[in-house]
């Protein structure tokens, strides 16, 4: 049985809230350089996790929304926010005290690679067609293009930080195919605040041991974005992802990590004067193609088998 193509058709809102998100997820590689001139890193993903749980929180009671109960609730919740939160956050925010913003956007795009290969290990209804695999290749391909092959055999800071960059990718993926069974049938915003708030109750504690209280107020800049962070990239951007899925369909939704990488880029630029390597530019094409090939936009050539 064939499978019918993602939906091309976008609604012109669609495509407005898609560009918002991805300007949003875009320039949280700049805010998280940013936080990182003035404070640690277990500090800066706490202070955006809790702030996030809040606001989702706030949103969740005005529009009255059901929250279950129970242990299975809370450890899926903790698991979410482990594997969602904690582990690529901690690692992207890590990365980035080596690598540039545009860098880790473009490792970041390849979520939807490695979240086409977990799906395919777990869900039988998500098995690798030639399309996806050739996608995935293509995927693949950019990544080590990205990173550069010399990178991939000189383990420095530099190229630690981008190997910690693709392993938050490899997590984002694996909560991708757990949210699917695990919190099926719940809203999308009260499952996002409840996995922040399981985020920010292993990595408050954590980063009060670990990096104590700021020996000094937060400049105004670290402060502006550690609330873009929360409020932003975190609690608004949630809200926006599940809007985006709702007019384009879960087809469609690669087009937001696509678009996520030249906004990092391109701010990268502007505000650090960044400067990435052809290999980098390049590599992003090749898992933009992969992508593209994996939705469907490019459609391989049609085959015909006799019965």
């Amino acid at each position: 049985m064939t499978q019918n193509p993602p939906s091309l058709r976008i609604p012109r809102l669609g495509w407005l809230l898609m560009a918002l998100l991805a300007l949003i997820w875009g320039g949280s590689f700049v805010a998280n350089r940013q936080a990182l001139t003035g404070l640690p890193v277990l500090t800066i993903v706490a202070m955006r996790v809790l702030g996030g749980a809040v606001a989702l929180w706030l949103w969740v009671a005005l529009r009255g929304l059901p929250v279950p109960r129970g242990a299975r609730w809370i450890g899926a919740c903790a698991v979410m926010g482990l594997l969602n939160n904690v582990v690529p956050f901690c690692l992207i925010v890590w990365g980035q005290q080596q690598i540039p913003a545009g860098l880790a956007g473009i490792l970041n795009a390849s979520t939807a690679v490695f979240a086409v290969l977990v799906a395919a290990a777990v869900f039988p209804d998500e098995r690798l067609t030639p399309a996806r695999a050739l996608g995935v290749a293509l995927g693949l391909g950019g990544v080590i293009m990205a990173v550069g092959p010399r990178a991939l055999a000189a383990f420095d800071l530099r190229s630690t930080a981008q190997l910690a960059c693709l392993a938050a990718a490899v997590s984002y993926a694996i909560s991708g195919a757990f949210a699917r069974t695990a919190l099926k049938g719940i809203r999308p915003e009260v499952s996002a605040a409840g996995m922040l708030t399981a985020a920010s109750a292993l990595l408050v504690p954590a980063a009060l041991w670990h990096d104590g209280l700021p020996q000094a107020a937060p400049t105004l800049p670290v402060l502006a974005s550690l609330a873009y962070l929360s409020l932003a990239a975190s609690a608004l951007a949630y809200i926006l992802f599940y809007a985006v899925l709702r007019l384009a369909g879960a087809g469609n939704l690669g087009l937001v990590t696509l678009l996520v990488a030249p906004v990092a880029i391109v701010l990268g630029t502007l505000i650090f004067g960044e400067r990435l390597s052809l290999g980098a530019l390049a590599g992003f094409g090749l898992i933009a193609l992969g992508l593209l090939v994996m939705d469907g936009r490019i459609p391989l050539p049609a085959r015909r088998f006799s019965a």
